[in-house]
């Protein structure tokens, strides 16, 4: 009976020890930046998805075992607030990753002014601006840079393709005059273009103007079949009513910025029946279904807005790459980390709370793995970016529904296929 005793205390003790060592690890924490635009509709469910990762590696034992702290700062899709935002999160609190931003407008500030002088990773989910591609190619970003959403060059092909095969032989363009706008403005030129379609006109529309009557007035005169809207909605919204309300087409063509029930509803359904839009898409794999079932699950309704597959895996790749570089790392030591993350040769698991379990303690042996989220198995190129097939979509009346889904064979053959 003693040494029943004695062994049933020593395995208390034991047991005790071992509760009190995972106190001490959630004792400690790992603060990261969030800057997205959660005071616009469809911002809002793109930073709820990356808190949501975040809460699920804290479930899953934490970055090195301390709790993340994922500190989120609302950027206004406007570059000077995001980049404020920015300059808080790395100057006080010293974070090393921060997610973000949506826009392309905003994320190269942030990038040029504060994350990479100050050495701190930096992912986003949505900012498709090939200027990044530019500034990595050229060494500018040092490696602090990577994204999950591919370039602007697939949304302006798409564009041009869906132009084709709705017979419009003339397009004039509407843009947002900002790094994303011109960028994608300019390679959907090239694409309609090398498609055999007319660039009637190209104009730029500056956020924030009480009316937009000039610049409609002088769409209109360049007569086109259909229009091209890069646009947000905000402005979007103000554009296409100017445009319809002063007898232009319902003939449209949108970028999957416009992918808004605020935008749907603002111009009403009757006005969007030739509407199509155009986006990325995540690749048909069971780890894509699997997101949108926990997705649903979590949040009660489908994820149907823009770039939530890609901030679910721009949050679990760069908490993952944070775990194995360790607490106390650099943003270069857990941008470093990021190829063993996305390793296509490495031992594939799922992003689920077991699933981030496993990939920890893989992680932690020094071990690769190929992480299957939202968009499947990401892979980086030397710039940061990834590939991405591609859908056309509609909205109807409970939403936005998918046309078609064009896979990333056939994207690739029609931008090798413009002259």
């Amino acid at each position: 009976m003693t040494r029943k005793f004695a062994g049933f205390a020593a395995a208390a003790a034991m047991a005790l020890m071992a509760q009190a060592g995972l106190a001490a690890a959630q004792d400690c924490s790992v603060k990261v930046g969030v800057v997205l635009p959660t005071s616009v509709d469809w911002g809002k469910p793109i930073a709820e998805t990356a808190l949501w990762v975040a809460d699920m590696v804290n479930e899953a034992g934490g970055v090195d075992g301390c709790k993340v702290e994922a500190i989120l700062r609302d950027d206004q899709n406007d570059a000077k607030v995001g980049v404020d935002a920015a300059k808080a999160l790395v100057d006080l609190d010293k974070v090393q990753l921060l997610m973000g931003a949506v826009s392309s407008g905003v994320t190269i500030p942030i990038l040029t002014s504060v994350t990479v002088p100050a050495g701190v990773m930096q992912i986003s989910c949505c900012s498709s601006s090939t200027r990044i591609t530019g500034l990595a190619a050229d060494g500018q970003l040092k490696g602090l840079w990577f994204r999950t959403f591919a370039t602007s060059r697939v949304q302006a092909a798409v564009a041009a393709m869906v132009a084709r095969e709705q017979g419009y032989r003339k397009v004039t363009i509407l843009y947002k005059n900002d790094d994303w706008g011109q960028d994608i403005a300019r390679l959907a030129t090239e694409a309609f273009q090398g498609s055999g379609i007319e660039v009637a006109a190209s104009i730029a529309i500056t956020d924030a103007q009480p009316s937009y009557r000039a610049e409609v007035t002088q769409a209109l005169a360049s007569e086109p079949d259909a229009l091209y809207l890069p646009l947000y909605p905000k402005e979007g919204i103000s554009v296409v009513r100017e445009w319809l309300s002063l007898g232009g087409t319902t003939k449209m063509i949108g970028a999957n910025s416009l992918k808004s029930d605020e935008f749907r509803d603002a111009v009403g359904m009757q006005y969007l029946a030739d509407f199509i839009g155009t986006d990325t898409s995540t690749p048909r794999t069971d780890s894509a279904s699997s997101f949108k079932a926990a997705y649903e699950a979590r949040f009660g309704k489908p994820p149907s807005g823009p770039g939530l597959p890609n901030s679910f895996d721009a949050a679990a790749i760069s908490l993952l790459a944070y775990h194995a570089a360790g607490r106390g790392a650099t943003g270069a030591e857990i941008a470093a980390k990021v190829p063993m993350v996305t390793d296509p040769n490495g031992e594939k698991v799922g992003v689920d709370v077991e699933g981030l379990k496993k990939a920890m303690a893989l992680l932690k042996e020094g071990k690769a793995v190929s992480i299957q989220g939202g968009t499947g198995a990401v892979s980086f190129d030397p710039y940061g970016d990834v590939s991405a097939p591609a859908v056309s979509w509609t909205f109807g009346a409970s939403g936005v529904e998918e046309k078609r889904y064009i896979p990333l064979e056939e994207v690739g053959a029609f931008i090798a296929s413009l002259k």
